[in-house]
């Protein structure tokens, strides 16, 4: 099964963010809305966690040291240009982008609106044809500069970078330093990010 759950009917962006109140607080499951459906996803794996945590650590740590912007984690959704709000597992916004704006409504019940530079996706079972498909393409419509499909499986990562509204091809590593446009003074290698949790 591709998804735990894809919505037949259709919402807005207004009706899905009305939806999303009427969730119990002890709902554990990730809601994104895409090509106006709505699509659930189970909690993430150890692995998949373990993942993210090396992300925030490596980049956060690079773009702390050196004012370049800020980091945000898989809970944080984004509303988009296109319609679609996401929940991408990692992403980064340039200080650039951050004082552009514009700034959510509440910024602590509120989406983000401003599109990210970087947009990490981390590939699992239920998720690799939205992420190698159809959130690439919502990605590269909406600005970001640079997308990364981090596929653990594999023990690779790809890359793509922006060009205007859509992707250039695709760059894979499976070893050695990280070839980041939006990232130049990356030294994390594709082995850090894939270590093995222990």
């Amino acid at each position: 099964m591709e998804t735990a759950f894809r919505s037949e009917e259709l919402f807005t962006r207004e009706e899905f963010h009305r939806w999303l109140e009427t969730l119990p607080a002890s709902d554990v499951h990730r809601y994104e809305l895409l090509g106006g459906r709505v699509v659930m996803s189970p909690p993430a794996k150890l692995r998949h966690g373990f993942v993210e945590g090396t992300l925030h650590r490596l980049v956060g740590t690079l773009l702390e040291e050196n004012g370049l912007g800020i980091t945000l984690g898989s809970s944080a959704g984004f509303d988009l240009p296109s319609g679609d709000t996401l929940e991408p597992d990692f992403s980064c916004i340039s200080r650039e982008r951050w004082a552009a704006g514009p700034r959510p409504d509440d910024e602590d019940e509120g989406f983000t609106r401003i599109v990210p530079d970087l947009v990490v996706e981390i590939v699992s079972p239920t998720s690799a044809r939205r992420d190698r498909i159809e959130k690439r393409l919502v990605y590269a419509r909406c600005g970001v500069r640079e997308y990364w499909i981090v596929d653990p499986a594999r023990v690779e990562i790809t890359l793509f970078a922006s060009l205007g509204d859509r992707f250039a091809e695709p760059r894979v590593a499976a070893s050695g330093t990280i070839p980041s446009s939006v990232l130049p003074g990356l030294a994390a290698r594709v082995e850090d990010v894939l270590q093995r949790p222990g």
